[in-house]
């Protein structure tokens, strides 16, 4: 049921209904736990809450911006306190039109004049508005509206003024007859005289509203018996917030320590909990399938393996959002009868089963700055390599790169084919060296683990390189390229870089 149709029935419903105060996303969220159909976005608490006071001092945009949080962080009904309306009959049916699209379904205004005063400060001092001109700012703002259950409620302040019974039931049928949707009827006695007498008057020709701020002795089957249609609990969440802050604050300043309050404040969990932290956990889990989160990193092991090469890898990756990494290969304790000289394409081999749906792939013995992480888990391909374009010719010993194009600063955050992958430093049209980083998607992986196991059945795998595999596959399924400069350090390097006392970033 939408929100404009919840509010109409509440202030219609034949039994009292209740309505609680909130100021806040938070604090709204609380109010509909509780178990209350309908919010009232206290004016005083708005202000309150913003540091200002309640004479119109934080702007209606500004009390627009909170609603809207307010609203997004419920399902049932927000009455607004819109105090006068924020002006003439032109800013309060304005007014009107920006609360439908922030989904806030009715507005309570009172009949002073702006900038508002709090109700219960020098309430006889206040002066009220001309009713004439009350009528034609209800009427602005009736047929303003686009939701024909939008609820406008008229406050008659004649009570807090000092003007008595008969002024305040001759504004409230004026405002009746302009089309008004109820009228709240306010009151700062202890007793609920004032109200009561005005009840037996009115004799229900329109839903009534009270706030019993000031009453709350009063038990509220009286309310029921004299047919009040609401009941509004204005501000004590606003009250209630402001003594546990104190009580905590003095304790903690005392106390310098946490030890006396954190058994009395709520856990972190019902923080998380309250701002729906589960459901954006799950939504990235359907959303964000190529995200960092959901990248795993495989750090493929040689018997040669640096530690602290492989600890500072792992610390990188978590820079960039990738928890999940893997150390996976050849062990030193592993025999293997059947592959006695490992080479370098055994240790992918031996971790093949380790690959996940979207997987970076990285050399132990490397280590990479962040950035080329990041931009390798975004690429989209099957298979991406990265290949280092500020290469130095080292022997046969390295993969070098051939791609379809070679370097240059109009490929940047781009990829290009691999055309072939070779050992020989004399092979012409080396584009750059592959750094012993890559990644695969899920198709991806599927079509390394099938080359593997083809090339399993050679009697010379053992002695395969990287440039063998990427070649192997590249006949299969296109492998894309990605150039960096200056983006990795090896072993010899890195072991230089930690004497000297510098680091990698």
């Amino acid at each position: 049921m939408k929100k404009t149709k919840q509010l109409r029935e509440l202030i219609e419903s034949k039994q009292l209904e209740f309505i609680m105060e909130a100021h806040s996303a938070l604090s709204a969220k609380i109010v509909e736990e509780a178990g209350f159909k309908g919010i009232w976005a206290s004016g005083l608490s708005l202000s309150a809450a913003l540091g200002v006071r309640d004479n119109n001092e934080a702007s209606w945009t500004q009390v627009l911006d909170i609603l809207e949080f307010m609203s997004d962080a419920t399902s049932v009904p927000i009455l607004l306190d819109g105090d006068t309306g924020y002006g003439n009959f032109n800013n309060a049916r304005r007014l009107v039109k920006k609360l439908e699209q922030r989904d806030i379904p009715g507005v309570c205004i009172e009949d002073k004049l702006f900038p508002k005063t709090n109700s219960f400060i020098k309430g006889e001092a206040q002066p009220l508005a001309d009713i004439n001109e009350f009528c034609g700012k209800i009427k602005a703002m009736k047929d303003s509206q686009n939701d024909e259950d939008f609820v406008v409620v008229s406050r008659v302040e004649a009570f807090i003024a000092g003007w008595g019974l008969k002024e305040a039931l001759k504004r409230a049928e004026a405002y009746r007859q302009a089309g008004t949707d109820a009228v709240l009827i306010h009151s700062k006695r202890s007793d609920m005289t004032e109200i009561e007498a005005f009840m037996k008057e009115w004799g229900n020709r329109l839903p009534v509203i009270i706030v019993p701020t000031k009453y709350y002795s009063v038990p509220t089957d009286k309310f029921s018996d004299l047919g009040i249609s609401l009941s509004i609990w204005a501000n004590h969440n606003l009250r209630s917030s402001i003594t546990a802050m104190q009580k905590t604050s003095a304790q903690i300043y005392c106390d310098k320590s946490l030890i006396n309050v954190e058994k009395n404040v709520s856990p972190l969990e019902e923080v998380f909990r309250l701002q729906k932290a589960e459901e954006l956990d799950m939504a990235e889990k359907l959303y964000l399938s190529s995200a960092n989160h959901s990248t795993n990193a495989m750090i493929l092991v040689k018997e040669s393996a640096n530690e602290a090469l492989i600890t500072e890898q792992i610390n990188q990756l978590k820079k960039v959002g990738v928890t999940n990494s893997i150390k996976a290969g050849s062990n030193k304790a592993m025999e293997d009868k059947a592959f006695p000289n490992k080479g370098e394409l055994y240790h992918l081999y031996a971790a093949r089963d380790k690959l996940g749906t979207a997987t970076l792939i990285s050399d132990s013995n490397i280590v990479y700055k962040t950035h080329v992480f990041e931009e390798l888990i975004h690429e989209s391909g099957d298979i991406t390599i990265v290949a280092g374009a500020d290469y130095e010719l080292k022997g046969n010993q390295t993969s070098y790169v051939t791609a379809k194009l070679p370097y240059s600063k109009q490929l940047y955050s781009k990829t290009v084919d691999l055309i072939q992958m070779s050992c020989n430093p004399n092979s012409n049209n080396i584009h750059g060296e592959f750094i012993g980083l890559w990644k695969v998607s899920g198709k991806g992986t599927e079509v390394v683990k099938k080359a593997l196991e083809e090339l399993a059945q050679r009697k010379d795998f053992a002695q395969l390189t990287f440039s063998d595999f990427f070649n192997y596959i590249n006949l299969i399924h296109p492998v894309a390229v990605k150039y960096t400069m200056g983006s990795w350090i090896d072993t010899e390097t890195y072991t230089k870089i930690q004497k000297d006392g510098g680091k990698n970033d």
